[in-house]
């Protein structure tokens, strides 16, 4: 399968990859690998714009249904003409809002957007629109890597609910697959190695 793919190194390089043409691009410089890749498939390359004020983020989202209507049906008027503040309507082939909103943390300003957006407009976003979730590169839980949790949880919910599952249902997976945070596991390791220590002893 062919495309473009991007893979950050242990030693802090990014590897981009045409794999239609084999060309390879390593370097420190997220975008630098992204334009040159983009030059080498024939690509427009956009700039990212510039940084988001601190405290802010920045991320799309997405109400797309299967077989559903696109940008201009009735359903997002009041979205188009009077979307939540930081928010911005954008036509993705579907309709979409490309927003830059304040929140503790990327997940956090999602969750907020997404529940004002089903309270005052009665609409529940589905995703964030990113076409590839498999990627996985860019540092800490705030950049692109958050993006895709964020998408892949919005997806799932929208996706359980068409086919009947409920929100505890979807509640139960996480919590069986969920394993806490970093913090939690090295606490734990650090237990198990004092519980290793004074069994020796």
């Amino acid at each position: 399968m062919g495309g473009l793919s991007f893979y950050r190194d242990d030693d802090g390089t990014i590897t981009g990859r045409n794999l239609d043409t084999g060309f390879t691009v390593i370097d420190t410089d997220e975008e630098e690998v992204k334009r040159r890749l983009y030059e080498n498939a024939g690509w427009d390359y956009t700039p990212p714009p510039p940084p988001v004020p601190p405290g802010f983020h920045r991320f799309a989202l997405v109400h797309d249904e299967f077989g559903g209507a696109g940008f201009d049906d009735e359903r997002y008027a009041r979205l188009r003409e009077n979307p939540p503040s930081g928010c911005e309507p954008d036509d993705w082939g579907c309709f979409a809002l490309e927003c830059e909103r304040p929140g503790a943390t990327l997940l956090a300003a999602v969750t907020d957007t997404v529940a004002e957006i089903r309270r005052e407009y009665g609409l529940v976003m589905s995703s964030l629109g990113i076409e590839k979730p498999e990627e996985w590169y860019g540092e800490g839980k705030d950049g692109f890597k958050g993006r895709v949790v964020a998408h892949l949880l919005l997806m799932a919910a929208h996706r359980a609910a068409l086919i009947g599952y409920s929100r505890d249902e979807l509640v139960a997976l996480l919590d069986a697959a969920s394993t806490g945070t970093r913090e939690d596991a090295e606490a734990a390791e650090g237990a198990e190695a004092e519980e290793d220590t004074e069994a020796e002893a």
